[in-house]
């Protein structure tokens, strides 16, 4: 085991001790710091002094995006300026970004937080680990680089694009492990082909470290066949960190850093607490986190949380199912409601289709228009007007099964539809114009 990993597998009331003393240490310090949180515990009538118990939290307001959205730049920022040593920002594209101020503490607990998940995946300080997220205002590149130096890898840092070069560096210094965006890989594939490079037979490339935008266990199997790494999956927000505050160990799940990040699981209608277990929106509070700290933050992520020690790996801190859907990304498409997550989990069960595809939402007089651009593999694309037709009956058949419409099936030329070294666009919803 290596040593970063040594709070992996803290015992459980040992654990839930240090989280209480934590909070309790906390709440007070953003009471007495932000005023906006001082005035909504005024308004519910709760004080700090009410945290006895880690249920207690519950009795503490929430906080959502659009608080940080309303208080831009600085008002939700706790520590004086003297201690801040850097800013993120959101990738949001309309209206004011999210600020995320941070103490030099702050880094130092994210970049432990993303060290303890590259461990997790196996990585060492023996690995190559390119790090292809975006650097800048985006926490992805900065986020995977201190967490890959701090557990002593060789850190390439390409950023994302310019990606014949980086299949090239990957060659040439013997990337063995790459962290992007799932779409971002899946680019970077389709160049290597043309390339013809093989990834089993021309690199060192063993693990591919993937998040900030959902994708399925499909897109998993995919990856995973198409190059030979082993996909794992890390999970943060700007608002909370970044990436690193869980991360996959094989079990099927994500393990949450308790003692960085505090979850809990509420009913996204009634906003009460469900137990471990049942699936709702999960809630986090930032625990060392003093620039800008977060209690009860809503992140719109659906999930469970899982207890108990980890049967696969051991670990104590808690598991939750990888989050292949947001609340607010759900669309309400003919009066149903509809996850991009879905559609894709039904393109990917067929071999013909590309893991490209678009949703396009237009509004009518009538009845919205719904459609599906999919693309097709380099192998199913040919001018045999009869294959297309029934190949097309079979995605509609499949998109139907799950979600229970019908929408208009167009399928598309290999390599046609738009691709992205960032976060992939997958919805374009005119009704919305």
């Amino acid at each position: 085991m290596h040593p970063i990993s040594k709070p992996d597998y803290m015992p459980i009331e040992e654990l839930r001790k240090l989280q209480l003393q934590k909070l309790q240490k906390l709440v007070p310090y953003e009471y007495e710091r932000v005023a906006l949180f001082r005035r909504r515990c005024d308004e519910t009538g709760v004080k700090p002094r009410d945290l006895v118990t880690l249920a207690d939290l519950a009795k503490f307001p929430f906080m959502k995006k659009t608080d940080l959205r309303d208080e831009y730049p600085l008002g939700l920022t706790a520590a004086p300026m003297k201690e801040i040593v850097r800013f993120h920002c959101s990738s949001g594209t309309t209206g004011k970004p999210i600020c995320i101020p941070n103490t030099k503490g702050d880094v130092e607990v994210w970049a432990d937080a993303t060290a303890r998940c590259l461990a997790m995946y196996g990585l060492t300080d023996e690995d190559v680990l390119q790090v292809s997220y975006g650097y800048g205002l985006f926490t992805g590149g900065l986020g995977l680089h201190y967490g890959g130096e701090k557990l002593g890898c060789a850190v390439l840092p390409t950023s994302a694009g310019n990606t014949e070069k980086q299949l090239m560096l990957m060659r040439d210094l013997g990337t063995t492990a790459i962290a992007c965006t799932p779409s971002y890989f899946l680019h970077v594939i389709e160049v290597a082909k043309k390339l013809g490079i093989d990834f089993r037979r021309d690199t060192k490339l063993r693990h591919g470290i993937f998040g900030a935008e959902p994708w399925t266990d499909e897109m998993r199997a995919k990856i995973e066949a198409e190059s030979g790494v082993v996909a794992h999956d890390i999970y943060g927000l700007t608002e909370i960190s970044g990436p690193g505050v869980a991360g996959d160990c094989g079990c099927g799940g994500l393990h949450v850093w308790e003692d960085h990040y505090y979850p809990e699981i509420v009913d996204p209608e009634t906003l009460r607490p469900l137990p471990d277990g049942e699936r709702g929106e999960l809630v986090f509070t930032t625990l060392d986190r003093f620039g800008t700290p977060m209690v009860r933050y809503r992140t719109r992520d659906l999930t469970r949380l899982r207890p108990g020690t980890c049967p696969r790996c051991g670990r104590t801190m808690r598991v939750m199912d990888r989050v292949s859907a947001r609340s607010d990304d759900m669309l309400i498409i003919h009066g149903v409601n509809v996850f991009p997550s879905q559609i894709e989990t039904a393109l990917l069960r067929i071999p013909e289709i590309a893991p490209h595809y678009q949703i396009v939402l237009t509004p009518t007089e009538t009845l919205d228009l719904f459609e599906i651009k999919v693309e097709l593999t380099p192998e199913a694309f040919s001018d045999n007007i009869r294959a297309l037709e029934a190949l097309r009956k079979r995605v509609l058949a499949a998109v139907k099964q799950i979600i229970g419409l019908t929408p208009k099936i167009i399928l598309v030329e290999p390599n046609s539809l738009p691709r992205s070294e960032g976060k992939i666009k997958r919805v374009i919803d005119n009704r919305k114009k």
